[in-house]
């Protein structure tokens, strides 16, 4: 645990002197949320709605911050050691590079809670948004959501041939799923072929998810959403996992 905590912390400086991670975890979404916090505050998102529109955006939003750990930070972080050659020399070390690998998903991780945390916060403050659901739902959603995005960014990796193919794979998917998922803007404003090309994408299941217990559905409510991101994480995991054993770590 000693050797894991120091590795923990490099790996948490190095993350911290990323500006492009920190400001898309941290700062951008709380941007978001003020600038369409601006514009329509948290006025009911119909008239006879009792939910406003930042009750609403927040839980996607942070999604959004999910998206960056784990589509962008993590898997752009575990190319770019492999390609420099950097767990090579961590396996002739008694630390290992699983060790070095289990201190950046932790990492990313933490920064994900970090980034919803300010996130909450943020719209409490300013905007009082209301988190009707329970703890557990809420939780449940948390979890599965951010675990089919790190799923996501650990698959591409292992696709990837090197890391500017992964990074090729991770921005595309990113800001594709980013804009058409409801994540920044509301689905509800989306014409009919756009919605079609967003129930492909599976951060839309996670902002379904995340905003409907977040409005204090139950988790039986949101079967399908559980069902897509609990699949795609096993699959994207298992898969990642069988073309890492097939590919050179050296």
């Amino acid at each position: 645990m000693k050797r894991f905590a120091i590795v923990f912390k490099t790996e948490f400086i190095l993350f911290l002197r990323d500006f492009f991670g920190v400001f898309f975890a941290l700062a951008f979404p709380v941007l978001m949320l003020l600038l369409f916090g601006g514009i329509y505050g948290n006025e009911p998102v119909s008239p006879e709605a009792a939910t406003g529109v930042m009750d609403v955006s927040v839980p996607a939003y942070a999604v959004m911050v999910m998206g960056v750990t784990g589509l962008m930070s993590f898997p752009l972080t575990l190319a770019g050691y492999k390609e420099r050659k950097i767990y090579k020399r961590f396996d002739a070390s008694p630390v290992g590079k699983k060790t070095v690998i289990a201190a950046q998903a932790v990492v990313n991780v933490v920064m994900t809670l970090f980034g919803i945390a300010n996130l909450l916060i943020a719209g409490k403050l300013l905007y009082h948004i209301r988190i009707q659901g329970t703890l557990l739902p809420v939780c449940t959603a948390l979890l599965l959501s951010a675990a089919a995005m790190f799923s996501m960014g650990f698959f591409f990796t292992a696709v990837g041939r090197d890391e500017k193919s992964t990074n090729l794979l991770c921005y595309l998917f990113y800001f594709i799923m980013l804009f058409l998922s409801g994540a920044t803007i509301p689905d509800m404003l989306f014409p009919a072929a756009m919605k079609t090309i967003a129930g492909f994408l599976p951060m839309t299941y996670a902002v379904d998810f995340m905003q409907g217990v977040f409005a204090g559905d139950s988790l039986i409510e949101h079967g399908k959403e559980i069902a897509v991101l609990g699949t795609l994480t096993v699959v994207l995991v298992a898969a990642g996992a069988l073309l890492y054993r097939k590919k050179d770590w050296a």
